[in-house]
């Protein structure tokens, strides 16, 4: 690279805009933190885009934050696909009382998400290099409390990937967008095959967001094991 040719740098990083002291509460400088490193590391590793900089507060951070009151007491909790570390980081520095691990595929992600925790001192996250379908993340991960994904894929794969890591009883909680509804109709025979149960919209963030986080919520229930198998062996005649 010669001198006319120099990389272009991150945005300048902005402060909390009102409403993030009421998400982050006692813990706002922690979550400044994060956004920091975001608008600045996470920009030029590439897991944040440039124009998303001055929508991080709104779009990402507090976006991931409002939905902590879903997580009971103490859960043991799963990110699938964490990523740039969203739901998961913001979700830790709200409840540092959530035993959250952070699963995540790519390398140069997992790197990025374990100099974060260490940066942000969140002792209570775990952070795993692998993928949700795989059996050994499954026998080594499972019986979540809960599982929680942002629009990773449609509800009907995220379904098939998370619910098996979620114990029965437990929850999957998954970001979604103004498709929540159509997906949850036009799922519903994969979500129930993967073991959930009647699934629920809610939002949260009403009056903090200006476009409020809205969430599927889908319990993990007991599969029947015995029935499917009579089922085949009543095609099986």
């Amino acid at each position: 690279m010669n001198e006319t040719e120099q990389r272009p740098s991150a945005p300048t990083p902005t402060g909390p805009p009102s409403g993030a002291d009421q998400v982050f509460g006692s813990r706002l400088e922690l979550a400044v933190r994060f956004h920091d490193l975001l608008a600045q590391r996470g920009v030029e590793l590439g897991l944040i885009g440039p124009r998303e900089v001055d929508r991080l507060w709104d779009r990402h951070l507090m976006n991931s934050a409002v939905i902590s009151d879903l997580f009971p007491e103490g859960a043991r909790v799963v990110d699938v696909g964490s990523g740039a570390g969203l739901p998961g980081i913001p979700l830790a520095i709200v409840r540092p009382d959530l035993r959250l691990t952070l699963l995540e595929p790519m390398a140069r992600r997992v790197g990025w998400l374990e100099d974060v925790t260490d940066d942000l001192g969140l002792s209570s996250v775990t952070v795993v290099r692998g993928r949700a379908e795989e059996k050994a993340v499954r026998t080594a991960h499972g019986g979540a409390d809960v599982v929680t994904a942002r629009a990773v894929a449609p509800l009907a794969k995220l379904a098939a990937w998370c619910l098996p890591l979620a114990r029965t009883g437990g929850l999957l909680v998954a970001l979604k967008g103004a498709s929540a509804a159509e997906e949850i109709e036009r799922d519903a025979r994969e979500v129930k095959a993967a073991g959930g149960g009647d699934p629920e919209v809610v939002t949260r963030g009403d009056g903090v967001l200006e476009v409020p986080t809205t969430v599927v919520l889908v319990p993990r229930v007991e599969v029947d094991r015995g029935r499917d198998a009579r089922r085949r062996r009543r095609k099986d005649r």
